[in-house]
Protein backbone atom coordinates (compact mmCIF):
# COMPACT_ATOMS: atom_id res chain seq x y z
CA UNK A 1 0.00 0.00 0.00
CA UNK A 2 1.13 3.39 -0.86
CA UNK A 3 1.84 5.55 2.31
CA UNK A 4 -0.86 7.87 3.79
CA UNK A 5 0.10 11.59 3.41
CA UNK A 6 0.18 14.41 5.43
CA UNK A 7 -0.22 17.87 5.22
CA UNK A 8 0.37 19.63 8.19
CA UNK A 9 2.93 18.20 10.83
CA UNK A 10 2.39 17.36 14.07
CA UNK A 11 3.95 18.40 17.11
CA UNK A 12 6.56 16.00 18.34
CA UNK A 13 8.14 15.50 21.75
CA UNK A 14 10.13 12.57 22.21
CA UNK A 15 10.93 11.75 26.40
CA UNK A 16 12.77 9.26 28.64
CA UNK A 17 14.00 5.94 29.68
CA UNK A 18 12.05 2.68 28.51
CA UNK A 19 8.77 5.05 26.84
CA UNK A 20 11.77 6.62 24.86
CA UNK A 21 12.66 3.21 23.79
CA UNK A 22 9.16 2.28 22.86
CA UNK A 23 8.60 5.47 21.55
CA UNK A 24 11.17 4.58 18.79
CA UNK A 25 9.73 1.36 18.37
CA UNK A 26 6.44 2.38 17.73
CA UNK A 27 7.59 4.57 15.37
CA UNK A 28 9.26 2.01 13.18
CA UNK A 29 7.26 -0.67 13.36
CA UNK A 30 3.85 0.83 13.55
CA UNK A 31 3.75 4.07 12.24
CA UNK A 32 6.41 4.41 9.59
CA UNK A 33 5.70 1.45 7.39
CA UNK A 34 2.30 3.38 6.59
CA UNK A 35 2.63 7.02 6.60
CA UNK A 36 4.80 9.61 5.56
CA UNK A 37 5.20 10.64 8.97
CA UNK A 38 5.47 14.89 9.22
CA UNK A 39 6.48 16.28 12.78
CA UNK A 40 8.29 19.02 14.59
CA UNK A 41 10.53 17.10 16.48
CA UNK A 42 11.82 18.13 20.34
CA UNK A 43 13.55 16.51 22.74
CA UNK A 44 12.23 16.36 25.96
CA UNK A 45 14.87 14.24 27.68
CA UNK A 46 16.21 15.23 30.19
CA UNK A 47 19.34 15.58 29.24
CA UNK A 48 18.31 18.10 26.63
CA UNK A 49 16.08 19.91 29.03
CA UNK A 50 18.94 20.57 31.08
CA UNK A 51 21.31 21.53 28.72
CA UNK A 52 18.59 24.15 27.03
CA UNK A 53 17.72 25.21 30.47
CA UNK A 54 14.16 23.56 29.66
CA UNK A 55 13.90 26.38 26.60
CA UNK A 56 12.77 23.42 24.93
CA UNK A 57 9.98 22.76 26.67
CA UNK A 58 8.84 25.87 26.10
CA UNK A 59 9.53 25.89 22.47
CA UNK A 60 7.31 22.68 22.03
CA UNK A 61 4.47 24.34 23.89
CA UNK A 62 4.64 27.37 21.49
CA UNK A 63 5.13 24.65 18.86
CA UNK A 64 1.91 23.18 19.54
CA UNK A 65 -0.23 26.13 19.36
CA UNK A 66 1.18 26.86 16.37
CA UNK A 67 -0.27 23.48 14.66
CA UNK A 68 -2.79 22.47 16.99
CA UNK A 69 -2.27 18.96 17.72
CA UNK A 70 1.12 17.19 19.06
CA UNK A 71 1.89 13.93 20.55
CA UNK A 72 4.26 13.70 23.83
CA UNK A 73 6.14 11.11 25.45
CA UNK A 74 6.02 10.42 29.14
CA UNK A 75 8.86 12.53 30.67
CA UNK A 76 11.14 12.91 34.11
CA UNK A 77 9.90 15.30 36.64
CA UNK A 78 13.43 15.54 38.33
CA UNK A 79 13.23 15.09 42.28
CA UNK A 80 16.61 15.56 44.29
CA UNK A 81 17.68 11.69 43.58
CA UNK A 82 17.21 12.83 39.45
CA UNK A 83 19.31 16.21 40.04
CA UNK A 84 21.76 13.99 41.23
CA UNK A 85 21.85 11.13 38.65
CA UNK A 86 21.73 13.41 35.15
CA UNK A 87 23.93 15.93 36.57
CA UNK A 88 20.88 18.49 36.41
CA UNK A 89 21.84 22.76 36.62
CA UNK A 90 18.74 22.56 39.18
CA UNK A 91 15.68 20.80 39.51
CA UNK A 92 14.01 21.58 37.20
CA UNK A 93 9.78 22.02 36.96
CA UNK A 94 7.35 19.46 35.47
CA UNK A 95 7.25 19.55 31.61
CA UNK A 96 3.41 18.71 31.69
CA UNK A 97 2.93 21.19 33.97
CA UNK A 98 5.03 24.12 32.31
CA UNK A 99 2.98 22.99 29.11
CA UNK A 100 -0.22 22.99 30.52
CA UNK A 101 0.31 26.20 31.85
CA UNK A 102 1.00 27.51 28.43
CA UNK A 103 -1.55 26.02 26.75
CA UNK A 104 -4.08 26.94 28.81
CA UNK A 105 -5.49 23.64 29.03
CA UNK A 106 -7.77 20.51 30.50
CA UNK A 107 -6.30 17.16 30.80
CA UNK A 108 -9.00 14.23 30.07
CA UNK A 109 -8.40 10.81 30.75
CA UNK A 110 -9.79 7.71 29.73
CA UNK A 111 -9.29 4.28 30.18
CA UNK A 112 -8.63 2.06 27.34
CA UNK A 113 -11.43 -1.18 27.42
CA UNK A 114 -10.18 -4.45 26.01
CA UNK A 115 -12.39 -7.81 26.79
CA UNK A 116 -10.68 -10.20 29.89
CA UNK A 117 -9.40 -7.31 31.79
CA UNK A 118 -12.57 -6.76 34.17
CA UNK A 119 -12.32 -3.44 36.21
CA UNK A 120 -12.92 -3.64 39.72
CA UNK A 121 -15.69 -2.19 40.05
CA UNK A 122 -17.79 -5.00 38.87
CA UNK A 123 -21.03 -2.02 37.73
CA UNK A 124 -18.35 0.03 35.57
CA UNK A 125 -19.75 -0.79 32.29
CA UNK A 126 -18.77 2.34 30.07
CA UNK A 127 -15.11 4.56 30.43
CA UNK A 128 -15.07 7.14 33.19
CA UNK A 129 -13.17 10.28 31.49
CA UNK A 130 -11.50 12.51 34.41
CA UNK A 131 -11.07 16.21 33.32
CA UNK A 132 -8.36 17.57 35.52
CA UNK A 133 -8.08 20.92 35.56
CA UNK A 134 -4.32 21.81 34.86
CA UNK A 135 -3.26 25.25 36.82
CA UNK A 136 -3.06 26.05 40.45
CA UNK A 137 -3.91 24.54 43.85
CA UNK A 138 -1.00 22.40 45.68
CA UNK A 139 1.08 22.70 42.09
CA UNK A 140 1.86 26.08 42.37
CA UNK A 141 1.89 26.40 45.67
CA UNK A 142 4.28 28.16 48.21
CA UNK A 143 5.30 26.59 51.68
CA UNK A 144 6.68 27.69 54.98
CA UNK A 145 8.03 25.53 57.69
CA UNK A 146 7.15 27.39 60.71
CA UNK A 147 9.63 27.21 63.63
CA UNK A 148 7.68 28.47 66.29
CA UNK A 149 5.17 30.20 67.91
CA UNK A 150 3.70 33.55 65.77
CA UNK A 151 0.92 34.18 64.01
CA UNK A 152 -0.27 33.58 60.37
CA UNK A 153 -1.55 35.76 58.06
CA UNK A 154 -2.94 35.59 54.67
CA UNK A 155 -2.40 39.14 52.58
CA UNK A 156 -3.00 40.66 49.51
CA UNK A 157 -2.43 43.79 48.44
CA UNK A 158 -3.92 45.58 45.24
CA UNK A 159 -2.49 47.59 42.45
CA UNK A 160 -3.14 50.81 44.54
CA UNK A 161 -1.20 49.33 47.72
CA UNK A 162 -4.22 49.09 49.68
CA UNK A 163 -4.11 45.43 52.11
CA UNK A 164 -6.52 42.98 52.65
CA UNK A 165 -5.67 40.18 55.41
CA UNK A 166 -7.07 37.25 56.85
CA UNK A 167 -5.61 35.37 60.05
CA UNK A 168 -4.45 32.18 59.01
CA UNK A 169 -3.67 30.72 62.42
CA UNK A 170 -2.16 31.62 66.12
CA UNK A 171 0.90 28.90 66.03
CA UNK A 172 1.76 28.08 69.35
CA UNK A 173 4.45 26.20 68.62
CA UNK A 174 6.60 24.88 65.21
CA UNK A 175 4.17 23.85 62.50
CA UNK A 176 3.69 24.36 58.70
CA UNK A 177 1.86 26.75 55.57
CA UNK A 178 1.02 26.23 52.75
CA UNK A 179 -0.59 28.69 50.09
CA UNK A 180 -2.32 28.00 47.13
CA UNK A 181 -4.03 30.22 44.32
CA UNK A 182 -5.86 30.35 41.60
CA UNK A 183 -7.21 32.61 38.70
CA UNK A 184 -10.78 33.55 37.21
CA UNK A 185 -8.88 33.24 33.56
CA UNK A 186 -7.62 29.47 34.30
CA UNK A 187 -10.85 28.54 36.11
CA UNK A 188 -13.09 29.81 32.96
CA UNK A 189 -10.88 28.14 30.56
CA UNK A 190 -11.43 24.80 32.23
CA UNK A 191 -15.03 25.26 32.23
CA UNK A 192 -15.44 25.93 28.63
CA UNK A 193 -12.57 22.61 28.00
CA UNK A 194 -14.99 20.86 29.86
CA UNK A 195 -18.22 21.93 28.93
CA UNK A 196 -16.94 21.50 24.74
CA UNK A 197 -15.14 17.80 25.30
CA UNK A 198 -18.88 16.80 26.75
CA UNK A 199 -20.76 18.35 23.19
CA UNK A 200 -17.68 16.85 21.60
CA UNK A 201 -18.33 13.32 22.88
CA UNK A 202 -21.85 13.70 23.90
CA UNK A 203 -21.54 12.54 27.15
CA UNK A 204 -22.98 14.07 30.55
CA UNK A 205 -20.47 16.03 32.38
CA UNK A 206 -20.09 16.00 36.27
CA UNK A 207 -18.09 18.84 38.27
CA UNK A 208 -17.51 18.29 41.69
CA UNK A 209 -15.72 20.17 44.72
CA UNK A 210 -16.04 21.31 48.28
CA UNK A 211 -17.72 24.02 48.55
CA UNK A 212 -19.25 23.97 52.00
CA UNK A 213 -16.00 24.31 53.08
CA UNK A 214 -14.71 26.34 50.88
CA UNK A 215 -16.71 29.43 50.59
CA UNK A 216 -14.56 31.61 48.63
CA UNK A 217 -11.70 29.57 46.49
CA UNK A 218 -14.21 26.65 45.41
CA UNK A 219 -17.28 28.16 45.73
CA UNK A 220 -16.15 30.37 42.92
CA UNK A 221 -15.07 27.17 40.56
CA UNK A 222 -19.07 26.21 41.26
CA UNK A 223 -20.43 29.23 40.62
CA UNK A 224 -17.82 29.94 36.97
CA UNK A 225 -19.18 26.70 35.97
CA UNK A 226 -22.21 27.68 36.45
CA UNK A 227 -22.38 30.81 34.79
CA UNK A 228 -20.63 29.68 31.38
CA UNK A 229 -22.95 26.97 31.36
CA UNK A 230 -25.95 28.73 31.84
CA UNK A 231 -24.58 31.47 29.28
CA UNK A 232 -22.89 30.04 26.78
CA UNK A 233 -24.06 25.70 26.44
CA UNK A 234 -27.30 25.10 28.14
CA UNK A 235 -29.08 24.98 24.80
CA UNK A 236 -26.62 22.87 23.53
CA UNK A 237 -26.63 20.57 25.71
CA UNK A 238 -30.53 20.19 26.04
CA UNK A 239 -30.40 19.58 22.22
CA UNK A 240 -28.09 16.78 22.51
CA UNK A 241 -29.73 15.22 25.43
CA UNK A 242 -26.80 15.59 27.67
CA UNK A 243 -26.24 17.05 31.35
CA UNK A 244 -24.35 19.15 33.70
CA UNK A 245 -24.63 18.80 37.10
CA UNK A 246 -22.81 19.72 39.98
CA UNK A 247 -22.32 18.00 43.34
CA UNK A 248 -20.01 17.62 46.20
CA UNK A 249 -16.76 15.86 45.68
CA UNK A 250 -17.90 12.99 48.54
CA UNK A 251 -21.01 12.72 46.67
CA UNK A 252 -19.25 12.82 43.46
CA UNK A 253 -17.51 9.61 44.94
CA UNK A 254 -19.96 7.62 46.20
CA UNK A 255 -22.22 8.48 42.99
CA UNK A 256 -18.98 7.41 40.62
CA UNK A 257 -18.97 4.24 42.39
CA UNK A 258 -22.24 3.28 42.16
CA UNK A 259 -22.75 4.20 38.45
CA UNK A 260 -22.07 2.05 35.07
CA UNK A 261 -19.77 4.68 34.07
CA UNK A 262 -20.00 6.81 30.40
CA UNK A 263 -19.37 10.10 31.80
CA UNK A 264 -17.41 13.00 31.97
CA UNK A 265 -15.96 13.69 35.83
CA UNK A 266 -14.49 17.16 35.84
CA UNK A 267 -12.11 17.82 39.03
CA UNK A 268 -9.68 20.48 40.46
CA UNK A 269 -6.02 19.93 40.00
CA UNK A 270 -5.68 17.58 42.69
CA UNK A 271 -8.31 15.91 43.16
CA UNK A 272 -8.10 14.78 39.26
CA UNK A 273 -4.94 13.70 39.80
CA UNK A 274 -5.46 11.12 42.46
CA UNK A 275 -9.03 10.36 40.82
CA UNK A 276 -7.39 9.43 37.41
CA UNK A 277 -4.91 7.42 39.10
CA UNK A 278 -8.07 5.64 41.45
CA UNK A 279 -9.87 5.29 38.26
CA UNK A 280 -7.30 3.83 35.98
CA UNK A 281 -6.40 1.44 38.78
CA UNK A 282 -9.90 0.18 39.25
CA UNK A 283 -10.43 -0.19 35.16
CA UNK A 284 -6.78 -2.11 35.19
CA UNK A 285 -3.74 -0.14 34.69
CA UNK A 286 -2.52 3.19 33.70
CA UNK A 287 -0.79 1.63 31.14
CA UNK A 288 -4.48 1.27 30.14
CA UNK A 289 -5.46 5.00 30.35
CA UNK A 290 -5.59 7.72 27.49
CA UNK A 291 -4.68 11.18 27.99
CA UNK A 292 -5.51 14.27 26.26
CA UNK A 293 -4.53 17.62 26.82
CA UNK A 294 -7.52 20.21 25.01
CA UNK A 295 -7.34 24.01 25.29
CA UNK A 296 -9.90 26.65 24.79
CA UNK A 297 -8.97 27.47 21.75
CA UNK A 298 -8.76 23.99 20.08
CA UNK A 299 -5.40 22.86 20.62
CA UNK A 300 -4.60 19.18 21.36
CA UNK A 301 -1.81 17.55 22.74
CA UNK A 302 -1.85 13.72 23.18
CA UNK A 303 0.16 11.61 25.56
CA UNK A 304 0.49 8.11 27.68
CA UNK A 305 -1.05 8.77 31.48
CA UNK A 306 2.05 6.56 32.57
CA UNK A 307 5.58 7.23 33.70
CA UNK A 308 8.71 6.75 32.46
CA UNK A 309 8.82 2.59 33.41
CA UNK A 310 12.13 3.86 35.13
CA UNK A 311 12.08 0.29 36.52
CA UNK A 312 11.81 -1.71 32.83
CA UNK A 313 14.43 1.39 31.76
CA UNK A 314 17.06 -0.27 34.24
CA UNK A 315 17.23 -3.80 33.04
CA UNK A 316 16.90 -2.77 29.37
CA UNK A 317 20.16 -0.97 30.55
CA UNK A 318 21.69 -4.12 31.36
CA UNK A 319 20.75 -6.06 28.14
CA UNK A 320 17.89 -7.93 29.89
CA UNK A 321 14.41 -8.27 28.50
CA UNK A 322 11.36 -6.30 29.03
CA UNK A 323 8.10 -7.16 28.47
CA UNK A 324 6.72 -3.25 28.94
CA UNK A 325 3.10 -2.60 27.53
CA UNK A 326 2.99 0.08 24.74
CA UNK A 327 -0.62 0.76 24.40
CA UNK A 328 -1.28 4.14 26.31
CA UNK A 329 1.49 5.48 23.94
CA UNK A 330 0.27 3.81 20.91
CA UNK A 331 -3.13 5.29 21.75
CA UNK A 332 -1.56 8.84 22.11
CA UNK A 333 0.03 8.99 18.98
CA UNK A 334 -3.02 7.36 16.95
CA UNK A 335 -5.22 10.37 18.78
CA UNK A 336 -3.20 13.00 17.14
CA UNK A 337 -3.16 11.10 13.84
CA UNK A 338 -6.89 11.11 14.29
CA UNK A 339 -7.25 14.42 15.33
CA UNK A 340 -4.60 15.72 12.40
CA UNK A 341 -6.64 14.08 9.93
CA UNK A 342 -9.78 15.78 11.18
CA UNK A 343 -8.07 19.23 11.02
CA UNK A 344 -6.95 18.33 7.73
CA UNK A 345 -9.72 16.28 6.05
CA UNK A 346 -7.60 13.43 5.96
CA UNK A 347 -9.97 10.25 6.27
CA UNK A 348 -7.27 7.96 5.49
CA UNK A 349 -5.50 9.03 8.36
CA UNK A 350 -8.49 9.06 10.80
CA UNK A 351 -9.11 5.27 9.55
CA UNK A 352 -5.60 4.27 9.97
CA UNK A 353 -6.17 5.22 13.43
CA UNK A 354 -9.17 3.54 14.24
CA UNK A 355 -7.75 0.54 12.48
CA UNK A 356 -4.50 0.92 15.09
CA UNK A 357 -6.33 1.11 18.07
CA UNK A 358 -8.22 -2.03 17.28
CA UNK A 359 -5.05 -4.06 16.17
CA UNK A 360 -4.41 -2.85 19.78
CA UNK A 361 -7.34 -4.42 21.49
CA UNK A 362 -7.58 -7.35 19.20
CA UNK A 363 -3.99 -8.40 20.08
CA UNK A 364 -4.61 -8.54 23.65
CA UNK A 365 -8.05 -10.18 23.40
CA UNK A 366 -6.44 -13.11 21.23
CA UNK A 367 -4.16 -13.64 24.41
CA UNK A 368 -1.01 -12.30 23.13
CA UNK A 369 -0.12 -9.25 25.74
CA UNK A 370 3.01 -7.83 28.03
CA UNK A 371 3.30 -9.52 31.21
CA UNK A 372 1.57 -6.48 33.35
CA UNK A 373 -1.42 -6.88 31.20
CA UNK A 374 -0.96 -10.97 31.77
CA UNK A 375 -1.63 -10.15 35.41
CA UNK A 376 -4.84 -8.89 35.06
CA UNK A 377 -6.24 -10.37 32.48
CA UNK A 378 -8.91 -13.57 32.69
CA UNK A 379 -7.15 -14.88 29.65
CA UNK A 380 -6.98 -18.71 30.91
CA UNK A 381 -3.28 -18.86 28.49
CA UNK A 382 -1.87 -15.42 27.68
CA UNK A 383 1.02 -15.93 24.94
CA UNK A 384 3.11 -13.40 27.16
CA UNK A 385 5.57 -11.04 24.86
CA UNK A 386 8.78 -8.90 25.79
CA UNK A 387 8.90 -4.97 24.58
CA UNK A 388 9.34 -4.91 20.31
CA UNK A 389 7.55 -8.84 20.16
CA UNK A 390 4.25 -7.25 21.33
CA UNK A 391 4.65 -4.46 19.05
CA UNK A 392 5.11 -6.54 16.79
CA UNK A 393 2.19 -8.40 17.43
CA UNK A 394 0.45 -5.27 16.83
CA UNK A 395 1.64 -4.64 13.18
CA UNK A 396 0.51 -8.31 12.19
CA UNK A 397 -3.07 -7.71 13.67
CA UNK A 398 -3.14 -3.80 12.01
CA UNK A 399 -1.85 -5.88 8.95
CA UNK A 400 -5.09 -7.83 8.93
CA UNK A 401 -6.92 -4.63 9.69
CA UNK A 402 -5.68 -3.17 6.63
CA UNK A 403 -6.30 -5.16 4.19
Amino acid sequence: MDRIQMKTPLVEMDGDEMTRILWQMIKEELLLPYIDLKTEYYDLGLEHRNQTEDQVTVDSANATLKYGVAVKCATITPNAARVEEYHLKEMWKSPNGTIRAILDGTVFRAPILVKGIVPYVSNWKKPITIARHAYGDVYKNTEIKVPGAGKAELVFTSADGTETRELIHNFDAAGILQGIHNTEKSISSFARACFGYAIDTRQDLWFSTKDTISKKYDHTFKDIFQEIYEAEFKTRFEELGIEYFYTLIDDAVARVIRSEGGFIWACKNYDGDVMSDMVATAYGDLSMMTSVLVSPSGVYEYEAAHGTVQRHYYKHLKGEETSTNSIATIFAWTGALRKRGELDGIMELQEFADKLERACIRTVEEGKMTKSLSLISTCEKPVILNSLDFIKAIRSTLDEELV
